[in-house]
């Protein structure tokens, strides 16, 4: 809120310069703190309207992102750590989601699924070592699988046309153990909308035309990771993976060079920009929007322009866009 406020943040400036060069007309937001009121976006949002986007629908919703759970959540033997929230998190509400938008939420049909247990979804990879709940059976008793939110979000485009927005920000399959703590819940996030989507849960299937839209922190096909539901989304019969690209993606594989060299995805699909060393990750696709088969898909990409720092300072991440014929 400070930053955005004073107007003096290189990576808010950037990133207000990134939106108003795309000017989505729905943008979701990843990474960003959570407060009651919006305070925080709808600073925000002022700062998109000074750069003529404007975005008078915001909505947000408590992410699990350092709530408190009381327990050892990650086998340190140690309480109240970031790590033993329900999701990761030096306070409630860090590195949460948000939604801005130029139409209208329906507000009464919000379905917010980020309390559902993660041992209570079918087939869960939970974690465990010598066949031992890790990091308790006590922990895993009140562990819920979305590590920041998995959400429901309809948008009124006009009073007869909804576009069902389904969002999520799954935890990176990485900084944990033998276990695989994060590796198999990342797996299970992503899980999660296939079998929203066979209906298998007590919330109903989307009625209307939707987008999954969101973080999945992996790469089908490089970087660490358990690859198998992510695989299966992109290639669901109800999605469409149009699979958004960008010449920086590219050109910036074989700059940096490293591990980058020895990937086998399309360097042009990349949205985040990481590390090239040995140990890597080096450049990944890990954020996804999938629409639903029935939309018309006009135009994608991944803005990442060439020598333009501008995208650099505003995140690692890489702005990903869909343009939609209603």
């Amino acid at each position: 809120m400070r930053d955005i406020v004073r107007g003096e943040d290189e990576q808010i400036d950037a990133i207000v310069s990134v939106i108003a060069t795309v000017q989505p007309d729905i943008l979701v937001l990843q990474n960003f703190d959570y407060d009651y009121e919006n305070a925080a976006l709808a600073a925000l949002a002022s700062r998109f309207g000074a750069a003529n986007v404007t975005y008078p629908h915001l909505f947000s919703l408590r992410p699990n992102t350092g709530m408190p759970t009381g327990l050892d959540m990650d086998g340190d033997g140690r309480y109240g750590g970031p790590r033993d929230a329900q999701g990761y998190g030096s306070f409630s509400g860090q590195g949460g989601m948000a939604i801005l938008s130029r139409f209208p939420f329906v507000a009464h049909d919000v379905l917010d699924m980020s309390g559902l247990l993660w041992r209570d979804v079918p087939n869960a990879q939970l974690p465990n070592i010598d066949g031992r709940p890790f990091p308790s059976e006590q922990a895993q008793m009140v562990q819920r699988l979305s590590s920041t939110g998995h959400w429901f979000v309809p948008v009124s485009i006009r009073a007869d046309l909804t576009l069902d927005m389904l969002t999520w920000y799954a935890t990176p399959p990485v900084f944990d153990g033998v276990e695989d703590r994060n590796g198999k819940r990342n797996h299970d996030e992503s899980a999660f909308w296939l079998r929203y989507l066979e209906g298998v849960f007590e919330w109903s299937p989307p009625e209307h035309s939707f987008v999954l839209v969101g973080g999945a922190n992996l790469d089908v096909y490089d970087g660490e990771g358990r690859p198998a539901a992510l695989r299966a989304l992109l290639s669901h019969p109800l999605l469409q993976d149009v699979s958004p690209q960008s010449d920086g993606g590219t050109h910036y594989a074989r700059a940096d060079g490293g591990v980058n060299l020895s990937h086998v995805g399309n360097p042009a699909l990349d949205t985040a920009n990481w590390p090239d060393g040995p140990e890597g990750p080096g450049n990944l696709r890990v954020d996804y929007i999938l629409p639903s088969v029935d939309l018309n898909v006009a135009g994608s990409g991944v803005y990442w322009p060439i020598d333009d720092d501008t995208v650099a300072t505003a995140s690692r991440h890489r702005l990903v866009w869909v343009d939609l014929t209603l």
